[in-house]
């Protein structure tokens, strides 16, 4: 995966992400100060989660030749600061003619999405300084 880079500027909390082919604007919305012109980086971390859903469920099916026509993953991601826990509400909701079995074993491969593993497990961080 490339390295993600996050540059803000002057611009109070306009945040823009880069990959170096893509780019993705965070910001805050305007009662805190800022400009309301991207999701905020909590939006951006339950996206991730819903398309990497998505896209596993999207893999899966197809794989299968299951007549899957549409995926929606709505995540809804709240933090409570004061339990140091985090909690992702995902719905699915699947259209297509799909057995009552399919949209089980659906449900089921829905939690196995890189995204999700990665949430569902500690992670370490390092944080450095980049020479000047």
């Amino acid at each position: 995966m490339p390295i993600i880079t996050a540059r803000i500027e002057r611009t109070p909390y306009e945040t823009h992400l880069t990959t170096g082919t893509q780019v993705i604007v965070s910001d805050e919305p305007t009662d805190v100060g800022g400009q309301d012109r991207g999701m905020k980086p909590g939006e951006l971390l339950a996206g991730s989660l819903a398309a990497c859903t998505a896209i596993t469920l999207r893999m899966y099916a197809d794989r299968k030749a299951w007549p899957l026509d549409t995926a929606v993953v709505h995540v809804d991601y709240s933090h409570d600061r004061e339990h140091k826990r985090s909690r992702f509400e995902v719905q699915l909701v699947l259209t297509g003619d799909l057995t009552d079995e399919q949209r089980m074993r659906l449900l089921e491969i829905a939690d196995k999405c890189p995204i999700h593993q990665v949430l569902e497990h500690p992670a370490e961080f390092s944080t450095t300084l980049a020479g000047e």
